[in-house]
């Protein structure tokens, strides 16, 4: 290979090697022919000796970039010839690199890599015991400080971009590029697990980019951040809303070049606007062109004063309709018509890009432009954002100024006059009518209305039996000046509606009642069963004769039983205020009323039930059984 055809990091790794050469006592392969053609004159062999010489990583790879410093400046210098040493051709100058080649920086990186492998190498062989030379104290004082100033003029040039005909400021103006075209070069497959990091001379690194430059974590009352927009199969209208519209009017009247502005709207269909973050006065957004990296665009709009958002407020405060109207995300029009710049308006929306062209707006500025609309289209709050004042500030602000406004008016309006006529006036010394007299009551109680029955609602028959009995409770207080029923117990009282309800027997309907009624006053059904056919008997006398046994007085209860015996009745056995049958079917018991009631039961069961009326004749009260032949 010729000196021509030698790049910056070929020559640094032949010195490196002949450092290492130099280090071992052993020639290395092309050691001579490299420091023939590709170190620079000026170098001097003394400085590669010593190098070697310290086996160190560091001290051989700073040799090294030493050597391809010397060579860079010889091939942007004219040669100068060496003048100690031999007589030998100087080297030509090294061609400037091309772009697309390999950069400096990575052959620096490379220097440095094959530098730290030598010396690990050199670290698992076995070491010599032979003493080194100690290098002179001038050395030793300039080798560091030149060591620095090769280092900085080297990188003072490493990590310059390559110079492309990317974003050509030309190019908008030409008819038929509005969609954005993608990159010409695709970056490099990456090496599969195994192989060596070290990439060819054609094939540069790409640069690495995060998926997003956004800073969400940063968000606050007075700055949001919005996730970018998936990209658009098919374009549509950006904006669906009046004040959305407005802003892409604002936009579209400041524009002198609409390829531009189509060139943004393809950018927005795209997908290619990052993240947007909203402050006040400032949209800011990364938005991808066609070189790798994405441009960092901005637009800046005037905040409102102080003295605006006053008026803004107390119109809002006016008008609660307005109010409702900014809580369901919408933007009224009479916040709008208040003569406040609250919309933007042609040359309001100031946009700033770090592309190289300089078309106000650049197309990269357009897109976001219109990805900002579909914002404020879904929330007005980042229109009100942008001119100063965030969302929670804004609605605490209404909150308050509302509930003080209302508590003002309140206050002038003073208390209401109330109807009526005050107590002093109405007694005033004059004298009252009489009282009118009262309507006559009625017969007797009307029936309730039909109430209709309703899947999952209440028994409409116990509905009517319920409206039933007030009707009858209200008739008997209106009549009589008392409730028949007011003294009643719960369990009494139980027993009284079960009573009433019409009809005979258990039916299905009894017995849901029953079982509804005796849960309430925790008895069973059955007990509840037989005071019902007491209460029947006798009311609530024969219910007290159902449960309560008594000790009657000599006199009815004594005659009774003569009365029996000369009806060619058996005697009866007496037990408090009970006669039982000797057959153990028929009982009597007197009530503290003065009435006999007769009871049934089967023989020897002890299972009385109440049959027949009550009667002051005991016999009288057995014959209305319907089992004469039995007594």
């Amino acid at each position: 290979m010729s000196a021509e055809e030698r790049t910056p990091a070929e020559e640094a790794r032949e010195a490196l090697r002949a450092a290492r050469a130099g280090a071992s006592g052993e020639p290395a392969e092309g050691s001579a022919d490299g420091l023939a053609q590709g170190v620079a004159p000026d170098t001097r062999p003394g400085e590669l000796a010593r190098a070697g010489e310290a086996a160190r990583a560091g001290e051989a790879a700073r040799a090294a970039l030493r050597a391809a410093v010397a060579a860079r400046r010889e091939g942007e210098a004219a040669p100068e010839e060496a003048d100690a040493g031999p007589e030998e051709p100087a080297a030509p100058a090294a061609p400037r690199p091309n772009p697309t080649g390999p950069r400096p920086g990575d052959a620096a990186r490379e220097a440095l890599r094959a530098a730290r492998q030598e010396a690990d190498r050199a670290e698992r062989r076995p070491r010599k015991t032979t003493r080194r030379p100690a290098p002179a104290p001038a050395e030793d004082r300039s080798a560091p400080a030149q060591a620095a100033r090769d280092m900085r003029n080297f990188l003072s040039t490493a990590f310059r971009m390559p110079d492309t005909a990317d974003d050509d400021p030309g190019a908008d103006t030409r008819p038929g590029t509005d969609t954005p075209q993608p990159p010409a070069e695709h970056a490099p497959t990456p090496p599969a697990p195994g192989t060596t990091g070290t990439r060819t001379p054609g094939h540069p690194a790409p640069p690495h980019h995060p998926s997003s430059m956004a800073s969400p974590h940063r968000d606050s009352e007075l700055r949001r951040t919005f996730p970018p927009f998936a990209p658009r199969p098919e374009p549509q209208d950006f904006a669906t809303t009046w004040w959305g519209q407005a802003w892409v009017d604002a936009l579209e009247h400041t524009a002198l070049d609409v390829n531009r502005l189509a060139r943004g709207r393809g950018y927005a269909d795209a997908g290619h606007v990052d993240a947007i973050t909203v402050t006040p006065g400032l949209v800011l957004a990364y938005v991808r062109g066609s070189r790798p990296r994405p441009y960092r665009v901005q637009l800046r709009l005037r905040r409102l004063s102080d003295e605006d958002w006053e008026r803004l407020l107390e119109a809002a405060v006016d008008s609660p309709a307005d109010i409702a109207a900014l809580l369901d995300k919408e933007l009224p029009h009479t916040l709008a018509d208040l003569g406040l710049p609250l919309l933007p308006g042609p040359g309001d929306l100031i946009p700033q890009c770090s592309c190289p062209d300089s078309g106000r707006p650049c197309k990269h500025a357009a897109a976001l432009c219109y990805q900002t609309a579909r914002l404020l289209d879904a929330d007005p709050f980042v229109l009100l954002l942008l001119r100063g004042r965030g969302e929670r500030e804004l609605l605490d602000t209404l909150s308050r100024r509302s509930a003080a406004s209302a508590a003002r008016a309140a206050r002038e309006r003073g208390p209401a006059a109330r109807p009526g006529v005050r107590a002093s006036e109405a007694l005033a010394g004059r004298p009252l009518p009489p009282l009118p007299a009262p309507q006559p009551a009625p017969a007797h109680p009307e029936a309730p209305p039909a109430y209709p029955a309703a899947p999952g609602g209440p028994d409409p028959f116990a509905l009517d039996q319920l409206a039933t009995d007030a009707a009858a409770r209200a008739h008997a207080l209106l009549t009589t000046g008392r409730d028949p029923v007011g003294g009643l117990t719960l369990w009494q009282d139980a027993v009284r509606l079960a009573a009433a309800r019409p009809g005979s027997g258990l039916t299905a309907a009894t017995r849901s009642l029953y079982a509804t009624l005796a849960a309430a006053v925790d008895r069973t059904p059955a007990e509840l069963a037989r005071a019902v056919a007491a209460w029947r008997q006798g009311g609530l006398a024969g219910l007290a004769v159902l449960e309560e046994p008594w000790d009657p007085p000599a006199g009815r209860f004594d005659r009774a039983r003569p009365l029996l015996l000369a009806a060619d009745l058996p005697a009866f056995r007496p037990w408090r205020n009970h006669l039982t049958h000797p057959a153990g079917h028929a009982q009597l018991r007197l009530g503290q009323d003065g009435l006999w009631y007769a009871y049934e039961s089967e023989p020897g069961q002890e299972d009385w039930w109440p049959r027949g009326a009550p009667d002051l004749d005991p016999v009288s009260a057995l014959t209305t059984l319907d089992i004469p032949d039995t007594l």
